[in-house]
């Protein structure tokens, strides 16, 4: 018989390696007959051949212990993982084999060696220098040791198994490896159902660890879905065995099975995270129908979760939908259940915070009526509505990482819940949100929303504006006026992200409101971002303006409106008010829109918007079209209503729009429509001699109950020419040659507001460059109109002077006339001096090469009038000041001189020390003004020469009139910006002031200077400088950059807050802490030092003169100031114990504090 000799040579083995103390693993050999005999009685349960085999050993005084030992060390230490699994498979077909001896095989050590093989086998290939060579380590080598391996005894199966291991191929290798853990899995899935674990609680343990190690250890072996599927399966179905009853406490084992999944359930995605979900979901809650134990476990396994999902955002969120994975599998009562469990996680640590509110989010939008909307309970006692409510409390979450997240999950939440009219009113309730879309004053959403505008975290920031986008569906109504403040701001914040995510929500609001004050702030906010550094903003900007403004006018323009004098009116018609009626024919509040794009802060950033999508061809002549019949329908409705045409103008906006886009559309706009309106508003053709309305008065001032608006009659003019200008080469050659002929004619008057001269001089350069046949006939044909107007004007101003000259020689002495004739004749001449003056400017501009010899000695003459000097007394012309008698042309002389001197920088050089000098004496705020724009201007022209000019033009930031100081500001800043000025000696000192303004709009501007631009410009500035601020603001001269000049006392005294009172130690105290939050950690501690180094102790020895009330205010100040930076780093996040040595740092400020003290 076969077996016997096979037996034979397996006791012979045996008794070889009977030594108790030796580990020696059995032989290769030994366990391929013991393979062979296993095979046999298990194809054939009435075979015997197992049971001679433990006969025999018992013959020859060997315990089955002798034959587990050598094979419990095999599958522990093996040389090759193809040993141990055999070893493996051969323990587990003894171990199942009929009449074995089952509890002396089975001991727990023997079994913990079966599981370790088996992981052993599902180490990577790589790592393992004992496995079959992967392809990068194959060679000659490795083949003659697997052909050495194949050698031996052995037959039948034995060689079959060992011919399959020596294929060539890895793959092949591989699929034999399967195969073999395969045979170990299916035996392995066996044991459950013979031997009770329930005696062995850590075999049972380390069995679930390992099946469920399995299908992610395995990810790399298996190189297909259908082997890893097989593998899944088993693990699957050994599982499932041990939940049943008879291995224990259900609840315990279910426990330990939710345990050992749970790191595949929060693992990235992978087949391994599949199958462990899969199996908790369908295999384990339908045991959880029938077990109550197994229910527990389920029930309680997303809170492990919970407590074990990681912290990054990916693994986290990857986490939350596994979680919810097996919540939807619940029952809805354990489901509530875990909706409050979440509602109280968010009240824990970090941690589970932000956890809970990512799980707030997904219950909410998972779960059918959250709200409760077709529940007959009270809303007020759902889950969902005390999900919500946990939801908005961590909006203001003390972590900007939380308050960041859950604005932002409060916006998804509320998108999803506005698609149900029912949840809306319940959601605008819980919101805070009363009528009109107004939430309460203390506590309510919208006082919520502008604190979180306004947070110190970016990412808050952003996520309250997309809350704010979102909640614009919800409210329909009007937007609480403050949170549109705040939406317009961010559209000026530092990041492009926020940028953006304003620009969307303001939009938003526009598109959904018609609200004046939504409309008004997005035109005031939005489209001066066409001048953002970010091209991708520029680009929205135009879209949105194209989109929200410019279609708008072209659907209301476009409709079929009444544009003739016969249309009949209802009687009672003119008691209703005529700009109403005008207003009700156009929808979509397309006037109010037009009015408001033409206000002086919007135009601007309109021209440059209409110019871009003009040159990216993105205009549609439907806009041209649509202006002009907004402007007939409205000439046309007041002349139906008899009103005198000479008082009507066109809706407000119309023109200034036409003129912007008629440079791209010149063929939509109608010659016969602009030359009839140039009649109308020329009044040329109506008799008599022109008269502007800034002269001829209001005449008949009652008539129609209307009043003459002189400011829109001049607009409209200006903007009607520089149409005319735009659309020039489309002109027929008569009536354009007329046109040029009219304005020259109109100019040589100067008799016209200077908005008009601009525009009339403007355009007849247009027609002339236009109309020529060439560039040099264009220049010249422009230079001779040009210097006849030049020589009139200088005419005009001699008259004028001499005149003024004349009148103060023969009047010195003389008691005053009473006759008003010859006043009456000085006016009109005056008149023309300014129009005169005025029009030089605007010819330097135009032709800056025109030769102005005889022009400039006149302005010199008009503007050093009256002068002090002796030496300019001498000099012939007036003794009586200009400045005194016509300050109005002395102001236009000034302003001229500047316009002259960006012309010729030779002249500059000579009269900017003037221009200075006139600066800082001028008592008329008007002067003051226009001097610091052309100080501007100088400065970017010829930096060189107004930069020692700096500091005296910086006085300006301290000047009486408010529009002074913002414009000061604003230009300095400017210049700041883009380096034509440096931040260097006393100009960042001066400019603190401002934070302390009494002008809102001025304080505003400088906090968002220090607070975004100089922050990320200059980080150093605030720091540097700190110190230095304390004594300049104080007014003290001890610090080392201090001068004792008088001159220099008497400007220190003008950019100081001195005095000890409570409204100037307020104001101090103010910048301080503006220059403290813009500190880096270790900035501010060194700051903490700087002031016990020169202030306390140049006051222990005697340099700071504590008697005086400056050096008194210096001294208080810095306790003060050393208190509030220890507070500061208190609640500084950066300085929290977690991310740095916080001990150090406090104990540092504590002798920093003692030192003072002592």
């Amino acid at each position: 018989m076969e077996e016997e000799p096979t037996i034979s040579r397996i006791i012979s083995d045996l008794e070889t390696l009977n030594d108790p103390n030796a580990q020696t693993p059995i032989s290769e050999s030994t366990l391929l007959d013991l393979q062979t005999l296993s095979d046999i009685t298990l194809n054939d349960p009435n075979d015997d051949t197992i049971t001679a085999l433990f006969e025999n050993l018992s013959s020859r005084n060997l315990s089955p212990s002798n034959l587990l030992r050598p094979i419990a060390a095999a599958m522990d230490s093996a040389p090759t993982i193809h040993h141990s699994l055999l070893a493996s498979k051969v323990y587990l077909s003894l171990l199942l084999s009929p009449n074995a001896p089952v509890f002396t095989l089975f001991t727990p050590m023997a079994f913990l060696s079966l599981l370790r093989s088996i992981r052993r086998s599902l180490k990577r290939r790589q790592s393992d220098p004992t496995c079959p060579p992967t392809e990068s380590m194959r060679g000659g080598h490795g083949t003659a040791n697997r052909k050495r391996r194949g050698g031996g005894r052995g037959k039948g199966s034995r060689n079959s198994a060992r011919n399959s291991y020596d294929n060539g191929s890895e793959s092949e290798e591989s699929e034999f490896d399967v195969r073999e853990l395969f045979c170990v899995l299916e035996r392995l899935e066996l044991v459950p159902s013979l031997i009770h674990l329930d005696r062995f609680p850590d075999s049972l343990k380390s069995l679930i660890q390992t099946v469920a190690e399995i299908p992610v250890t395995a990810l790399e072996l298996c190189r297909n879905s259908s082997t890893y599927g097989k593998l899944t399966d088993i693990c699957s179905r050994v599982l499932s065995g041990v939940l049943r009853s008879e291995h224990g406490d259900q609840a315990s084992t279910a426990a330990e099975v939710l345990k050992a999944l749970s790191p595949s359930i929060l693992m990235l995605k992978s087949q391994a995270r599949t199958f462990a979900l899969g199996f908790v979901r369908d295999r384990m809650m339908g045991a959880a129908k029938e077990v109550d134990g197994v229910k527990k476990a389920i029930v309680n396994f997303p809170r492990y979760l919970l407590k074990k999902a990681p912290e990054k955002s990916e693994p986290r969120a990857l986490a939350v939908e596994s979680i919810m994975e097996i919540v939807k599998a619940m029952e809805f009562d354990d489901q509530v259940g875990f909706a409050e469990f979440v509602v109280k996680m968010t009240q824990g640590n970090a941690h589970f915070r932000l956890l809970g509110v990512d799980l707030v989010l997904t219950l909410m939008t998972t779960f059918k009526d959250p709200l409760g909307m077709d529940s007959d309970s009270d809303v007020r006692n759902l889950w969902g509505l005390r999900c919500l409510e946990a939801l908005i409390q961590r909006c203001s979450d003390v972590s900007a990482g939380i308050r960041a997240r859950a604005l932002s999950n409060l916006a998804q939440l509320v998108g999803f819940l506005s698609s149900d009219s029912r949840s809306r009113v319940v959601l605008k309730e819980v919101m805070g949100f009363g009528n009109a879309g107004c939430s309460r004053a203390e506590g309510g959403m919208n006082d919520l929303l502008r604190k979180r505008c306004v947070d110190e975290k970016a990412a808050v920031r952003k996520a309250a504006l997309l809350l704010i986008s979102k909640l614009t569906a919800l409210l329909g109504g009007t937007f609480d006026g403050a949170v549109l403040k705040m939406m317009g701001m961010a559209c000026s914040d530092p990041l492009v992200s926020i940028r953006k995510a304003a620009v969307s929500a303001l939009s938003e609001a526009f598109r959904a409101f018609s609200d004046e004050s939504v409309k008004t702030e997005w035109l005031h906010s939005v489209p001066r971002l066409i001048t953002d550094n970010e091209s991708s903003i520029q680009e929205e900007c135009e879209n949105l303006f194209l989109e929200l403004v410019l279609d708008r006018v072209s659907r209301a323009g476009s409709t079929s409106l009444p544009h003739n004098g016969s249309v009949s009116y209802d009687s009672n018609i003119k008691e209703i008010n005529l700009e109403r009626e005008i207003e009700l024919l156009f929808p979509e509040g397309v006037l109010g829109l037009l009015k408001e794009i033409c206000d002086g802060e919007v135009a601007p950033w309109v021209k440059k918007i209409c110019a871009s999508l003009g040159k990216k061809k993105r205009l549609k002549p439907s806009i041209a079209t649509a202006l002009q019949n907004i402007i007939r329908t409205s000439e046309s409705l007041w002349l139906s209503h008899s009103m005198p045409i000479e008082k009507w103008t066109a809706p407000p906006g119309t023109w200034f729009l036409l003129s912007e886009v008629s440079p791209f559309l010149s063929n939509a706009v109608d010659w016969e429509f602009l030359h009839h309106h140039w009649q109308l508003l020329d009044k040329y053709g109506m008799g008599g001699e022109f008269k502007s309305p800034l002269m001829q008065g209001d005449v008949n001032e009652e008539e129609g109950g209307m009043e003459s608006n002189t400011v829109a009659w001049v607009g409209d003019r200006v903007f009607l020419l520089q149409t005319i200008s735009n659309v020039s080469v489309e002109l027929p050659p008569e009536p354009a040659a007329d046109l040029a002929h009219n304005l020259l004619k109109r100019i040589e008057e100067f008799n016209m507001h200077s908005t008009e001269v601009n525009a009339h001089v403007k355009a007849l350069r247009t027609l002339c460059k236009r109309k020529a046949l060439n560039p040099g006939e264009a220049d010249t044909l422009v230079m001779r109109w040009v210097l006849q107007l030049l020589s009139k004007a200088s005419q005009i101003l001699e008259l004028y002077i001499s005149e003024d000259s004349e009148a103060n020689n023969d009047g010195s002495f003389l008691t005053p006339l009473r006759s008003g004739s010859r006043k009456v004749k000085r006016s009109v001449t005056m008149s023309k001096a300014i129009t005169a003056v005025y029009t030089i400017g605007s010819l330097v501009i135009v032709c800056p090469s025109a030769d102005l010899k005889a022009i400039v000695p006149v302005l010199y003459t008009i503007i050093t009038s009256g002068c002090s000097d002796s030496k300019l007394n001498k000099l012939p012309g007036p003794r009586v000041s200009i400045k005194q008698t016509a300050p109005s042309l002395y102001i236009h002389a000034w302003l001229t001189m500047g316009k002259i001197c960006l012309a010729d920088g030779k002249l500059a050089k000579s009269y900017i020390p003037l221009f200075v000098q006139e600066l800082e004496n001028s008592d008329c705020a008007a002067l003051r003004n226009n001097l610091v724009v052309m100080m501007a201007d100088f400065c970017v022209r010829y930096t060189a020469l107004v930069d020692c000019y700096i500091s005296r033009i910086t006085k300006c930031l301290c000047d009486p009139c408010e529009l002074v100081r913002r414009q000061t500001f604003i230009l300095l800043s400017r210049l700041l910006q883009r380096d034509y000025v440096k931040w260097r000696g006393v100009l960042f000192l001066r400019f603190l002031l401002s934070l302390v303004d009494d002008s809102e709009k001025i304080r505003q501007l400088a906090d968002f200077l220090f607070g975004n631009i100089l922050k990320a410009k200059a980080p150093l500035l605030a720091y540097n400088s700190f110190v230095e601020a304390i004594f300049v603001l104080n007014d003290c001269p001890v610090h080392n950059g201090h001068s004792d000049s008088k001159s220099s006392r008497t400007v220190s005294q003008l950019f100081s807050i001195r005095g000890n009172e409570e409204n100037s130690r307020s104001r101090r105290m103010h910048i301080y802490v503006s220059l403290l939050k813009q500190m880096a950690p270790e900035h501010l501690l060194a700051t903490f030092a700087k002031l016990c180094a020169e202030i306390l102790a140049a006051a222990s020895d005697g340099m700071l003169n504590i008697e005086d009330v400056s050096g008194q205010s210096v001294l208080q100040i810095t306790p003060m100031l050393l208190a509030f930076s220890k507070n500061w780093w208190q609640h500084c996040p950066y300085c929290h114990p977690e991310h740095c040595d916080g001990g150090l740092l406090f104990t540092t400020i504590a002798l920093l504090q003692k030192a003072f003290i002592t």
